[in-house]
């Protein structure tokens, strides 16, 4: 904004370089240019000052689709000064030369024909094609036809400005139809959440059951084994119980066969001390009794000989004495 400076008859005006400053005295323009300095008489001169730096115009549309459902638009519009004397000349930005402000609101006069443009393009737009169509579509489609329709507007070259750029941040419709909108979409989302859900579930049973089943087979297997543990110890005890009544066996056999040894030899001995034996004569076997007798006793406190004894003994004598003379 510009500073005024009153001394008097005279006053001085400094502006900014951001501002175009343009001086009237009767109806001509006297300096025009950015950031001047200059004296000037307060009752002889007329001033305006334009801003040259880019200016932000906030968006609000409000329109309806195709399938008439309402939908908003916001966004924001750049514009600047082409032309300042041409706008100078079409708009009023004097200033007050007591206090340098604007006499009057020039630009809230250049937004208000830019919004109207803009509403004009934005209204057409999505009277076009119905609410779920403009929503798949996005933003993009709209602002590059607001963009064109504010380039080609004559209402804007006329005057002296221009549009640098325009963004779109949002399109959207109400909230009951954006609700109804994300309703199917929440839906399927919920039913996939749920299909997850369930299979994670279903894996987690299966999980489980695959761990019951491999416990099962390591019981099963276990109990197989063990089974055959028990049937090898039986095998084993068997076999060692057979081992044993075999080695008994053979040893009782052995043994059998050591004492018939022994008693068949002592047989034999005996039958062949029994054939020494059996031919000698009765007396020599009477004495040969009596010595193993007397051998066997330890005293022999008397002795009782009959007649009849000794009249045997030596009929037994001569009976075998002769035979033994005569051969």
């Amino acid at each position: 904004m510009a500073q005024i400076r009153n001394l008097g008859f005279l006053a001085q005006l400094r502006s900014d370089a951001s501002s175009h400053v343009i001086r009237y005295r009767n109806g001509r323009v006297r300096q025009s240019g950015r950031g001047l300095v200059f004296w000037f008489r307060p009752e002889t001169a007329s001033i305006a000052e334009l801003p040259m730096d880019d200016r932000e115009t906030t968006l609000f549309v409000k329109g309806r689709s195709q399938d008439f459902q309402q939908v908003a638009v916001q966004g924001m519009l750049t514009w600047h000064v082409v032309d300042p004397e041409l706008l100078a000349s079409r708009i009023d930005f004097s200033l007050a030369l007591n206090t340098g402000r604007p006499q009057a609101e020039p630009l809230e006069r250049i937004e208000t024909r830019l919004t109207g443009l803009v509403n004009q393009a934005a209204l057409e737009y999505l009277a076009e094609a119905p609410v779920r169509a403009l929503l798949d579509a996005g933003i993009e489609p709209l602002r590059v036809r607001i963009e064109t329709a504010l380039a080609n507007a004559p209402g804007l070259t006329e005057i002296g400005i221009a549009v640098v750029a325009v963004r779109l941040a949002n399109l959207a419709p109400s909230s009951e139809l954006e609700r109804a909108l994300q309703t199917p979409t929440f839906e399927a989302l919920q039913q996939k959440a749920d299909e997850a859900t369930f299979e994670r579930r279903a894996l987690a049973v299966e999980k489980e059951r695959a761990i019951a089943e491999n416990e099962l087979a390591n019981k099963t297997e276990l109990a197989r084994r063990e089974t055959l543990l028990i049937a090898q110890e039986a095998e084993n005890a068997s076999n060692r119980a057979t081992g044993e009544a075999e080695a008994q066996r053979i040893e009782a056999e052995a043994e059998a066969a050591r004492i018939r040894a022994i008693e068949s030899a002592k047989a034999e001995a005996e039958l062949a001390h029994m054939a020494v034996y059996r031919d000698l004569a009765p007396a020599v076997l009477m004495g040969l009794a009596a010595r193993d007798l007397a051998g066997k006793l330890e005293t022999i406190e008397h002795v009782n000989v009959t007649p009849d004894l000794l009249a045997g003994l030596m009929r037994e004598l001569r009976g075998g004495v002769l035979p033994l003379a005569q051969g």
